[in-house]
C-alpha cells in the first residue's frame, strides 16, 4: 500500500546534533577548499578572478537569505537594491586592492574608497524610498536594507583586504583565521556536548553552554599556536603571543557571531538561515561564526602588529 506523500512516515527522520555539526563541518571545509584553491593557485586567473566569483556568490546568497529573514519577520527591505550594491562592493574593492600598489594600499586608502561606495549606497537608499510610493515604512525598509549590506558582504570583504595586504602573505593569514574560527566550532561543539550543563543564553541558543564557549577558546587558541608554528616563515612578524592573543580573540567572536545568526533566526522564526545545503541550512549558517573575525583579523594586522601601515 503507497504511502501519502503527506504522512507521517513519509517524511525523513530528524537529524541529530552530531548529524547537523558533521554536515555542517563537512559543508564548510568542502566550501572553503575551494576558496583557498583559488587563492593558493600560481595560475594569475584562477587566483583572482575564481575568488572573487566564490567571494561575490557567497555575499549574494548570503544576503538573499538575511533579506528572507527579514521578510520573514515582517519587516520590509529593498532586497534587489542591497544585492545589486553588495556585488558592486565586492567587485570594486577586489579590483582596488589587487591591482593596487603602493601608498594606494597604505594608510587604510582601500578602506576609504569602500567608505565612498557605502555613503553612495545611503544615499540611493534614501532616493529608492523616494520612489516607492506603495511603501510607507520607509525607515524600516532603508535600516533593514543597510544592516544586511553591513552583516554580509561589508564583513565578508575583509577577507580580500586581508588577502591583498602589504608586506605579509595575506593568503597564509586568511587560511590562519578561518582555521582558528572553525577550530572553535569544533571545540564548542565537542566541549559542550561532553560535559556541558551551564546554559550561556539559552532563550536565543539553547544548545550554547559556558563549558563549551570554554572548549572553544582553549581549542581555538590551541590551533591559533600550531599554526603559526608549522607555517614559520609564511606567517612572518606573527609570533606565538600575537597568535594566542588572536586565537583567544577569535574564538570569542566566533561563539559571538554564531548568536548573533541564531538571534536573527529566532526573530524571524526559522530553524535555519535557508536551504542552500538540505537537511542543515543556509550560507549564513557556514559563515556566521567567520563574518565578524575577518575585521577583527584585519584590524589586528593593521593596528597591533602595524602590516601595511
Amino acid at each position: 500500500m503507497s504511502v501519502p506523500p503527506n504522512s507521517p512516515a513519509s517524511t525523513p527522520p530528524a537529524l541529530s546534533k552530531s548529524q547537523i555539526f558533521v554536515r555542517r563541518l563537512g559543508s564548510t571545509v568542502f566550501l572553503w577548499t575551494i576558496v583557498l584553491t583559488a587563492m593558493f593557485s600560481t595560475n594569475a586567473l584562477v587566483a583572482n578572478w575564481v575568488f572573487l566569483s566564490l567571494m561575490v556568490l557567497l555575499a549574494v546568497t548570503g544576503l538573499l537569505e538575511f533579506y528572507g529573514l527579514v521578510e520573514k519577520r515582517g519587516l520590509v527591505c529593498f532586497r534587489w537594491f542591497g544585492v545589486v550594491t553588495g556585488v558592486v562592493l565586492m567587485a570594486a574593492t577586489h579590483f582596488y586592492v589587487a591591482n593596487a600598489s603602493g601608498h594606494q594600499l597604505r594608510a587604510g586608502k582601500p578602506n576609504d574608497f569602500e567608505t565612498g561606495i557605502l555613503v553612495l549606497f545611503v544615499l540611493g537608499l534614501c532616493v529608492r524610498q523616494f520612489v516607492a510610493k506603495g511603501n510607507p515604512n520607509g525607515l524600516a525598509a532603508i535600516a533593514t536594507t543597510l544592516l544586511g549590506l553591513m552583516y554580509v558582504p561589508w564583513l565578508l570583504n575583509f577577507i580580500q583586504k586581508i588577502n591583498y595586504l602589504p608586506g605579509i602573505e595575506g593568503r597564509f593569514y586568511v587560511l590562519f583565521f578561518i582555521i582558528v574560527t572553525k577550530f572553535s566550532d569544533l571545540g564548542a561543539y565537542v566541549t559542550g556536548s561532553l560535559i556541558g550543563r551551564h546554559k550561556m543564553i539559552p532563550r536565543i541558543s539553547p544548545g550554547k553552554t559556558w563549558e563549551g564557549f570554554g572548549g572553544a577558546i582553549v581549542i581555538s587558541t590551541g590551533a591559533s599556536v600550531l599554526f603559526v608554528r608549522l607555517a614559520g616563515d609564511h606567517m612572518g612578524a606573527m609570533n606565538l603571543v600575537h597568535a594566542a592573543v588572536l586565537g583567544v580573540i577569535l574564538s570569542v567572536a566566533a561563539v559571538i557571531g554564531d548568536l548573533i545568526e541564531s538571534l536573527f533566526k529566532r526573530e524571524a522564526g526559522v530553524k535555519d538561515s535557508g536551504r542552500f545545503f538540505p537537511g542543515i541550512g543556509g550560507i549564513l549558517d557556514l559563515l556566521d561564526s567567520l563574518l565578524f573575525n575577518a575585521p577583527l583579523m584585519y584590524l589586528y594586522l593593521r593596528h597591533v602588529m602595524r602590516v601595511g601601515a
